[in-house]
């Protein structure tokens, strides 16, 4: 599959790295590709060249700048693809931006129609991404989305990786999920318990 991740950051970068480490071909998109250093294997060419190219888009920007990244490529570009949404509902100031009634996952879609929508790695701190695990503990990676052929796609790749997938539902529980990252970040900034952290569901 070709993975096209527009977001050169902690995030971008380090799912760069887990899906090429097992065997998919990654492309980084960038406004500034000559100033991104990317992990050995990986491309890094224009945001509108990484969605053109790919089978499958990441969204791997903050949640302040989507829309404009979405309109600076140009929504038609994604006709078609799965989008993988792994922003968080975060304001400038780091606050909670939505959640009651909609997610940004939900925006996403309605600024990308005929896409197909995943929401996924959005509760795991990048420098688990390419791992999928805590020392020798499996993360479970939450997906969310209404098309089910793209979140298998999504479940798929996250266990190859090392995650223990999670189909939670229809796209509207981007809205949990997005709580969830939002908690997890709580745990970090204001009770100090690092980032070395994850959930993982527990069935009896």
């Amino acid at each position: 599959m070709k993975i096209g991740i527009i977001g050169t950051g902690q995030v971008g970068t380090a799912l760069a790295r887990g899906f090429s480490r097992i065997g998919e071909e990654v492309r980084l998109g960038s406004r500034n590709p000559s100033a991104v250093y990317p992990p050995p294997g990986v491309n890094v060419v224009s945001q509108r060249e990484a969605v053109d190219w790919a089978d499958m888009v990441v969204l791997a920007v903050k949640y302040v700048v989507v829309k404009e990244v979405i309109q600076s490529i140009g929504p038609g570009a994604f006709k078609g693809k799965i989008v993988l949404d792994v922003t968080n509902a975060l304001t400038k100031e780091r606050s909670w931006a939505v959640g009651f009634s909609t997610s940004v996952s939900e925006e996403i879609a309605g600024l990308l129609p005929g896409t197909r929508i995943v929401k996924a790695f959005n509760t795991v701190y990048a420098m688990w991404h390419d791992k999928g695990k805590i020392c020798d503990e499996q993360l479970s990676l939450f997906v969310a989305g209404d098309d089910a052929e793209a979140k298998q796609t999504v479940m798929r790749l996250g266990a190859q990786i090392g995650f223990g997938p999670v189909d939670c539902g229809p796209q509207s529980s981007a809205r949990y999920l997005e709580a969830m990252a939002y908690q997890l970040i709580f745990l970090d900034d204001r009770l100090h318990m690092g980032r070395a952290i994850g959930y993982r569901l527990v069935k009896g």
